[in-house]
């Protein structure tokens, strides 16, 4: 059987892969960060609706994700099992974005229920094209090192293409002359749908016909949705990493959320756009240093260095207010530089873990892997924007006002001092995480030698005979 050690991957086909996380960051980062804030001051939805509707979508999301997950890991087509899921689900996914974008003028309750069902409709559909998409990344190649690279190439897309959504709405206001009025607004906003939809479903179908799926060779049972849940839980080395990253997402995901009321309302500045641009360049900027220390060092050494960069970042910024927006650009830089390695290096090191569990499983299932990876990452976006909102629609936010004291301190606590918290304790769990470079080549010739009838022992566990 070919060595799976040796294997690499052409500059064109990581592209090719990489092409779509850019086109998926443009309709991920408006949602998280521009929709709340547009739906809220300008359509008219009461800030804890919205924040108990994004909340109730990415619990659904709890379901859709695992189950999508397994189905690309048992669907068998002559295109493959994961890219029938991406081509057809970009279309879909594009009209969504662009109803959400676009709203219709109604009464408040019209323009809540439009805003439920169409974000209820691009969420299901991110899912169907992302947890496919995701899971093809492990098996392009198994080499460790090269999967830090392809994957690195990936997330250095999905933030470039971070970068390139932040900067859209001023850039469209401009191109076109917008004012910023609620019809001003409206307008920015289809036409970032109108140019965006059509980026999505190309780049997709790029990847589509670029990358070929590799024929699978189960040696192991073939296992239910429940089994193979239960069979996930059980991989130490899984629930290890993915407790750590759901904490540190929790935490990321508040400032996503709360930016542009932070930015606002604390320190009573207009530059929100010019500091995410800010933050996602300097991520785009630094992940090729990130990339190339978790080559020549470890994975975690990586992620938890970033970790380190974050809290220090953040921790700073409880302590400001209105006039501290160059010290806010600052620190603003800083925790751009560590972002790079907090969203690829999680990725590659789950990828590891897949390895590992087709050791003990006999089976290939980045399906169901990417699926409960998928749904952490979105309860933890959903509990920062369903929370956040929620708590400053109770200490009594009132949009296009200057905020109470009470609301501009819980924006302080949620945007600063519960993240760094959060990457405090993502960081102690991520120091028991155990597959290294070694680790990882002891799994692959296991691996190998178990698919040739040899018992092996398990790497993680001497002693530990698999027959």
């Amino acid at each position: 059987m070919k060595n799976r050690n040796a294997e690499k991957v052409p500059t064109g086909k990581k592209i090719a892969y990489a092409a779509p996380a850019f086109a998926l960051a443009i309709v991920g980062i408006p949602v998280y960060v521009y929709i709340p804030k547009f739906y809220t001051d300008v359509v008219g939805v009461n800030i804890a609706m919205l924040g108990y509707l994004l909340l109730a979508v990415r619990l659904f999301d709890a379901v859709t994700d695992p189950a999508i997950g397994y189905l690309s890991d048992r669907t068998r087509t002559r295109f493959g099992r994961r890219r029938p899921y991406i081509a057809g689900g970009a279309i879909l996914l594009s009209l969504s974005m662009y109803f959400l974008f676009h709203p219709p003028q109604g009464s408040p309750f019209f323009e809540t229920v439009w805003f439920g069902i169409t974000v209820f409709c691009l969420f299901f559909f991110w899912t169907v094209v992302v947890v496919p998409y995701e899971s093809l990344g492990p098996e392009i190649t198994f080499d460790y090192d090269e999967r830090t690279t392809l994957l690195g190439m990936r997330d250095g897309a999905l933030i470039a293409g971070t970068l390139a959504a932040a900067s859209s709405p001023a850039a469209v206001a401009w191109a076109f002359g917008l004012s910023p009025t609620a019809a001003g607004e409206r307008a920015k906003f289809f036409w970032i749908a109108v140019l965006y939809a059509p980026l999505l479903i190309a780049f997709c179908w790029w990847c589509v016909l670029s990358i070929r799926e590799r024929p699978q060779n189960i040696y192991g049972d073939k296992q239910s949705l429940m089994q193979g849940l239960r069979h996930v839980s059980q991989n130490r080395p899984f629930i290890i990493l993915v407790i750590s990253y759901i904490v540190a997402a929790f935490g990321s995901n508040l400032p996503a959320t709360l930016i542009l009321y932070y930015v606002e309302y604390v320190l009573q500045s207009k530059l929100a756009d010019l500091f995410l641009l800010i933050y996602f360049a300097t991520a785009v900027l630094f992940l090729p240093a990130w990339i190339y220390m978790a080559r020549r060092l470890e994975k975690k050494v990586a992620w938890l260095a970033a970790m380190v960069i974050n809290t220090g970042a953040f921790t700073g910024v409880y302590f400001l207010g209105p006039g501290d927006a160059t010290i806010y650009g600052v620190l603003v830089f800083l925790s751009g530089i560590g972002l790079g390695a907090t969203l690829a290096i999680p990725s590659a090191m789950q990828a590891d873990v897949i390895d590992y569990d087709e050791l003990l499983s006999g089976q290939r299932r980045e399906g169901e892997y990417i699926g409960i990876w998928s749904i952490t990452k979105k309860l933890a976006a959903a509990l920062g924007v369903g929370l956040a909102l929620s708590i400053l629609g109770a200490v009594g936010y009132t949009p296009n006002v200057e905020q109470s004291e009470q609301v501009q301190f819980t924006l302080r606590v949620l945007y600063a001092l519960v993240p760094s918290l959060c990457n405090i304790a993502a960081f102690v769990i991520a120091l028991a995480y155990p597959i290294s470079r070694r680790v990882h080549k002891d799994i692959l010739k296991a691996i190998v030698e178990r698919r040739a009838g040899q018992s092996v022992q398990d790497p993680l566990r001497p002693g530990r005979i698999l027959t």
